[in-house]
């Protein structure tokens, strides 16, 4: 049992858009569900963008990856492909044929900050519905509508949420932990920082959260 052990703290840096990090997101929950009572835990969600510089209308999916990482069209399937299959293992769905397109996700990451300061577990289920909503039914998660209906459905105050976003209402502050942790070394995602020291990236298998979180949990016993 985890007892009077303090809880480790996990810091899930990620992008909306980033699908390795709806992959890692799966395997680390899976990670403490399989850890239970033998570690508490504190998650938390902090922002990253892939394409900070993604005009208001998007870019076509293909065409993004295509000039972003120089592969050709077919390799951009095929990648699509082992990103949908490797998300089917862990119980989370990609419809490559809906996400045919690219997003600015700041206004999305202002969301979840605000969400933080609401509820922890507001947070996460924001988190997991906005990457449903871009993965799996390949909606615009610029779109201050979609936003807000998101956050309704996570629980939050949607009046409030449709607020947040007609405002610059935490943007600096999501630009500040953009900031912290490019500073610290992160330049890529997922990136997860355990206890503010360890870090694992990249959609990792579920047995190398589990270790790392058995491990710390032993070290704080």
């Amino acid at each position: 049992m985890a007892g009077t052990r303090p809880p480790i703290r996990i810091d899930f840096v990620s992008d909306v858009s980033c699908p390795w990090c709806a992959i890692g997101l799966q395997a680390l929950e899976q990670a403490i569900a399989r850890v239970g009572d033998d570690a508490a835990v504190e998650l938390y969600f902090q922002p990253f963008e892939l394409n900070p510089q993604m005009p208001p209308a998007g870019e076509d999916a293909i065409d993004h990856l295509t000039a972003k990482y120089g592969m050709s069209e077919e390799q951009a399937r095929q990648n699509g492909e082992a990103i949908r299959a490797r998300g089917a293992e862990l119980g989370f769905t990609f419809d490559m044929d809906r996400r045919r397109h690219v997003w600015n996700t700041f206004d999305a990451h202002r969301l979840l900050h605000w969400a933080g300061l609401e509820a922890p577990a507001a947070q996460r289920a924001l988190k997991h519905a906005l990457l449903r909503a871009y993965f799996t039914d390949g909606e615009d998660v610029s779109d201050h509508g979609v936003l807000a209906r998101l956050a309704a459905a996570a629980g939050l105050d949607a009046a409030r949420a449709r607020q947040v976003l007609a405002s610059d209402d935490y943007a600096d502050a999501v630009r500040e932990r953009e900031r912290h942790y490019a500073d610290g070394g992160i330049r890529a995602v997922p990136s997860v920082i355990f206890d503010n020291r360890h870090l694992v990236q990249g959609g990792q298998p579920v047995e190398v959260f589990e270790r790392a979180l058995r491990q710390l949990a032993a070290g704080a016993a």
